[in-house]
């Protein structure tokens, strides 16, 4: 499927993946459920490194959103696991360690949906080796 444009990405989406990767996740990914029947309309899915990372992240992407007028409505994961999920209504935050990510397989499950990618900004190139989106 086509890739969305990134600039018609929404301001609350953008924000929770700039809150990301300023938390330096790996291989961020947003896939577009609109049009799916889909509960939600983005899934935002990204790796950390380790169960510390995984709660960095969240709590990174819990308080940009909220800053901007966000609600959460639901955190579900434990504290040092391997993955924790943040719901926004609209917006459903997926954070892995890599094995968990493997395991999962979103991108495979919502394989429908519309994506796009997100370079590493330290490396200019995403971790995945998929060129970006155009747009």
């Amino acid at each position: 499927m086509t890739a969305r444009k990134k600039d018609s990405i929404p301001p609350h989406v953008r924000a929770a993946i700039g809150a990301a990767q300023e938390k330096q996740a790996a291989d961020v990914i947003l896939l577009d459920l609109e049009g799916l029947g889909a509960f939600t309309d983005y899934f935002i899915v990204c790796t950390a490194f380790s169960a510390r990372q995984v709660e960095a992240i969240c709590d990174e992407v819990e308080q940009r959103l909220e800053r901007i007028g966000a609600r959460l409505m639901h955190r579900e994961g434990k504290a040092g696991g391997d993955w924790m999920l943040l719901d926004f209504g609209s917006l459903i935050v997926h954070v892995f360690t890599e094995r968990a990510r493997r395991f999962y397989d979103l991108e495979r499950l919502w394989r429908a949906a519309r994506r796009v990618e997100f370079p590493d900004p330290r490396e200019g190139i995403s971790r995945t080796g998929a060129a970006e989106a155009e747009g």
